[in-house]
């Protein structure tokens, strides 16, 4: 190619480069922009011989699927000429790759040598935000607001959900100072009601978004107000709110989705699995609606119905190791652990592959198969080396849970032979220790844990709570389990805990106190166990004995509570 005809070529390019898209890497087009294109046609000023050629070899670059050329062609040249046809192409191709530097540096230049266009000055305020320069964002953000374009205030709320409070606290300052110029813009009103939800005042974001109602065809406040509500606990509210939206845009798959999720959450499983029916026939290609189904069959306990779209999915070859589990539960509710075996077996690596592996080696030990199932086990450890771990501690804890202690003792020593620096493993093995009154190892262990990991708050808690129950060492168990509660102030465990060596240290009141949030938290029969026995001391008895009786109502054989009662009252019945 001579040069003239390279020149001609690359003015042909630069001609169209404004509609030409990148091609990813398998032939096919992205996705069209939404954005209407200009009015006018972009006139481009005149280019040095080394901008065209630069621009073309980008061009041909791209064409071969060399993006990273195309890129810093486009960049350097952006840089260069400050052309802001140039610079939006830059930018587009750096937004497509997730060049996330590039396509805030060419934004910018755009944004620049383009005021008057409201595309650039979005793009701009978008990429600031990303790149989590929120104050600077707004500047641009607003200048699209005085234009009347569409704004993405909601974008900047989102975006900041993860930032410190000090950074939300500028971004609220920045909404107020807009919503008094312009107090019923609806997309300031929304973002601010998402930076008031981020912060936990659910109510002043409700009673915004009640103030002014949404326009004509937005529907993102509406959702935000039922989410709100729901938060609030006064779902019931939300429920008239979405099916009087539903009226209005019956079309709406965000609204009916939320409408269907709602009513799961309040428990109205046989509506919610009419509208998730609904949903399917309305869009039968998408298997995420027809796995939302299946699940509310099985929290319905249709089983025949959850069966048929479990196997539905495994047909269209989606959600299939999830679809197997599933289907796996199903068989165990209808008392078939051969058939939930069968099912289990099929599930493949990944998220479902544990519980899976889990439930295989429960059924298999419970039935009296515990060498079927330490075979399957350690052939699964050979399989799926990147388990082992996981899989021998599943052996372990179902061994335990089947009253095969000694068999336990012995999988953890020989996983500990092969992963001497696992934690998990050394916690696992103290647990089991403790149950084989070996007290001196399940320390050694939680120390080693402990000087391993100083704020594992769950080694910190078990030893701490050993030594209170177990020994006489009150002081440094209180020690022990005050820093797992610096760390996990609200765990319901640890709060049980340090009731209980409070008890142990004689502080009633106290001991009371914090037993009775663990229980709030945690309705469990070790807690309530332990609450009982510190009311019958402070001299509440009947309300001790209307605690245990509550929980041995659920639990009938529950040994921790049996053995308070029998302690205390000197016999195992109220």
């Amino acid at each position: 190619m001579n040069r003239s005809s390279a020149l001609l070529l690359a003015f042909v390019f630069l001609s169209g480069c404004q509609a030409m898209a990148p091609v990813s890497p398998d032939g096919t087009p992205p996705v069209e922009d939404s954005t209407p294109a200009p009015e006018k046609p972009k006139v481009y000023s005149s280019f040095s011989e080394e901008t065209v050629f630069s621009l073309l070899s980008a061009e041909l670059a791209g064409q071969r699927n060399r993006f990273d050329i195309a890129l810093d062609n486009y960049v350097t040249q952006a840089i260069n000429t400050q052309d802001p046809g140039i610079s939006e192409r830059a930018f587009r191709i750096a937004e497509y790759l997730g060049a996330d530097q590039a396509a805030l540096d060419t934004s910018l230049i755009w944004a620049k040598n383009a005021p008057d266009d409201l595309e650039a000055q979005r793009a701009a305020a978008i990429q600031l935000a990303r790149a989590g320069r929120y104050d600077d964002s707004m500047v641009y953000m607003e200048k699209v607001l005085q234009g009347k374009g569409d704004t993405h205030f909601d974008f900047l709320a989102l975006s900041a959900a993860d930032t410190d409070q000090d950074t939300r606290n500028g971004l609220m300052k920045s909404f107020d100072r807009l919503l008094q110029k312009h107090p019923n813009n609806s997309q300031l009103i929304f973002g601010k009601a998402l930076l008031l939800q981020q912060d936990d005042e659910s109510e002043a974001a409700l009673k915004l978004l009640e103030q002014h109602p949404p326009e004509d065809g937005e529907i993102a406040p509406i959702l935000l107000r039922a989410r709100l509500l729901q938060n609030l606990n006064r779902g019931k509210e939300a429920i008239p709110l979405l099916e009087k939206s539903i009226k209005k845009y019956p079309g709406d798959k965000r609204l009916l989705l939320t409408y269907a999720r709602m009513l799961v959450e309040q428990d109205r499983m046989e509506d919610a699995k009419v509208q998730f029916a609904n949903l399917v026939q309305q869009y039968p290609d998408d298997d995420e609606l027809r796995y939302s189904l299946a699940l509310v069959c099985l929290e319905a306990k249709a089983w025949d119905e959850a069966k048929g779209y479990l196997e539905d999915l495994i047909a269209r070859e989606s959600h299939v190791d999830s679809a197997h589990l599933n289907l796996g539960r199903i068989a165990e509710e209808r008392n078939d652990p051969q058939a939930a075996l069968l099912e289990y077996a099929q599930v493949g690596p990944g998220n479902d592959y544990l519980p899976a592996q889990l439930r295989q080696a429960d059924i298999l030990m419970s039935n009296g198969r515990t060498d079927e199932a330490e075979k399957r086990l350690a052939a699964a450890r050979d399989a799926e080396p990147d388990y082992a771990i996981q899989l021998y501690l599943i052996q372990a804890e179902t061994l335990s849970a089947n009253k095969q202690g000694d068999r336990a003792w012995k999988i953890l020593q020989q996983a500990l032979l092969q992963y001497p620096d696992d934690l998990n493993l050394l916690y696992t093995r103290a647990m089991q220790a403790e149950k084989r009154n070996d007290l001196a190892q399940m320390e050694k262990d939680l120390r080693l844990i402990i000087k391993r990991d100083p704020d594992n708050a769950m080694a910190l808690n078990a030893l701490g709570y050993t030594l209170s129950d177990r020994t006489t060492r009150y002081a440094e168990a209180k020690e022990l389990i005050e820093k797992a509660h610096q760390l996990n102030p609200e765990d319901p465990a640890v709060l049980d805990s340090l009731g209980w060596v409070n008890y142990r240290l004689g502080n009633l009141d106290e001991a009371e106190r914090l037993l009775r949030q663990a229980l709030e938290r945690f309705p469990d029969q070790e807690v309530a166990a332990h609450l009982g026995e510190v009311l019958w001391a402070n001299g509440k008895q009947r309300e001790a004995r209307q605690i245990w009786e509550k929980f041995l109502k659920e639990q009938p054989e529950s040994p921790i509570l049996r053995s308070t009662i029998k302690r205390l009252t000197g016999s195992e019945t109220l």
